[in-house]
């Protein structure tokens, strides 16, 4: 997907070369955030991206971070500014003013990955996986 699965391949001219592809939708969804100050990532695997998955990782970024409030730069996905995310903030966020939020969020320009460093993160995973695919028996591995 993404243009993932395009690519060269030896074999005689005069014939096409077809590729199966086994469950192509079956693919794996991640959330991610860059820690600036402990330069780590924080890492965490879901079954789709959506509103509840959203609202559970930042929950869960909550949790590495209790004692710091938490700016969260990210695109402009529809479930990043769904109504139930919205509502978490509003909640999480509830009687502070704007410099004391726990979470506040601010989204990039509109299709601008270069401005999200995560991305740059995602394409190095996805060129070791693209490398390395022929040794690893299976995605999950």
């Amino acid at each position: 997907m993404w243009g993932d699965l395009s690519g060269y391949v030896w074999g005689k001219t005069d014939l096409e070369i077809a590729v199966p592809v086994v469950n192509e939708r079956d693919k794996q969804t991640y959330y991610g955030a860059v820690d600036y100050l402990e330069r780590e990532l924080l890492l965490k695997p879901y079954d789709a991206g959506n509103s509840e998955n959203t609202i559970d990782y930042l929950r869960y970024l909550l949790t590495q971070s209790p004692n710091q409030r938490l700016l969260i730069f990210w695109d402009g996905a529809s479930y990043h500014r769904s109504k139930a995310v919205r509502g978490f903030l509003d909640e999480l966020n509830q009687g502070l003013p704007t410099d004391q939020w726990k979470i506040h969020c601010v989204r990039f320009a509109p299709n601008c990955p270069e401005q999200n460093p995560i991305e740059d993160i995602w394409l190095q995973a996805k060129t070791w996986v693209r490398r390395f695919c022929a040794l690893i028996p299976s995605f999950s591995h």
